[in-house]
């Protein structure tokens, strides 16, 4: 691309951009549009008409976003404080935003080693700030879907990273929503039995039980864009970690995920419309 063109802005500010990709900045797309509800500056003029149409329909949409990336924290904090987890294995990751995963984990131990999966290539520019990990751990960054796990469990960044012997969080926040049942269960069940004993499922999942009209809106602003949405039940959800053994509280709204161990305290239910948990591989 013309280091002039539309998509300069990269260069300009820093970072990677993978050269002969087409950014696809002219259409919507999640990762971006949850950067925008977040505040952050890495989204252009489709994402933020689909999450202006978002907040028309859902003003709680906002700190549903924030509530989303503050549950992650606290779910890969506990990992890490709790559970004795130094690795992790992070697919969907978004558009970085401090402060990322390896940054809550290497704040418990410096050796933490977080390998990070996406397959928006705006992430791919971005990858560099995903990679500043302490000088006693490691980051990864590896381009991939969760629909074809078998490929990017096969990079050799992951195999260099992560030490497939020892146990590792898989974190899958917000991404399952974006998929039907059919597209979203064989992949997770295969990443899961990929991993060895004593490994975790950490997961967030939208919801319609608390406020469902504001979630069919929610659903018809993606739709409109292209994107699915598929808003699941409490059970919906568990089915998720059939065969793990789940963290306490179990599958709750994640306002209600262990609230004490960081903010999140005190937002109503509707406002969230997510549910997470976390379980343990036998």
């Amino acid at each position: 691309m013309d280091s002039n063109g539309p998509d300069s802005w990269l260069t300009e500010a820093g970072f990677d951009r993978p050269p002969q990709v087409d950014l696809r900045t002219d259409r919507a797309h999640s990762a971006r549009i949850y950067d925008y509800l977040l505040g952050g500056k890495t989204n252009f003029p489709a994402d933020r008409e689909v999450g202006d149409r978002l907040l028309g329909h859902v003003p709680g949409a906002r700190a549903g976003a924030r509530a989303a990336r503050s549950v992650m924290h606290r779910m890969v904090r506990r990992l890490a404080e709790e559970h004795g987890v130094r690795q992790f294995l992070d697919v969907g990751t978004g558009i970085p935003t401090a402060p990322n995963l390896h940054e809550i984990v290497q704040a418990v131990d410096p050796a933490c080693r977080v390998v990070y999966v996406d397959n928006d290539p705006i992430v791919l520019a971005h990858s560099r700030a995903l990679l500043s990990s302490a000088p006693e751990g490691r980051t990864a960054y590896v381009e991939g879907d969760l629909r074809e796990p078998e490929r990017f469990l096969s990079d050799p960044a992951v195999a260099a990273t992560l030490d497939l012997n020892a146990p590792i969080a898989l974190t899958l926040i917000n991404i399952v929503h974006f998929l039907s049942d059919e597209a979203a269960h064989p992949p997770v069940s295969k990443l899961v039995d990929a991993l060895p004993p004593g490994s975790f499922l950490a997961l967030t999942a939208g919801t319609s039980d608390h406020a469902p009209e504001g979630a069919a809106d929610g659903a018809r602003s993606y739709a409109d864009a292209g994107i699915e949405l598929h808003a699941r039940s409490r059970a919906e959800v568990e089915r998720f970690f059939v065969g793990l053994e789940l963290d306490e509280p179990g599958v709750v709204l994640i306002n209600r995920w262990h609230p004490e161990l960081g903010e999140g305290q005190g937002r109503p239910d509707g406002e969230v419309s997510v549910y997470g948990g976390v379980g343990r591989k036998p």
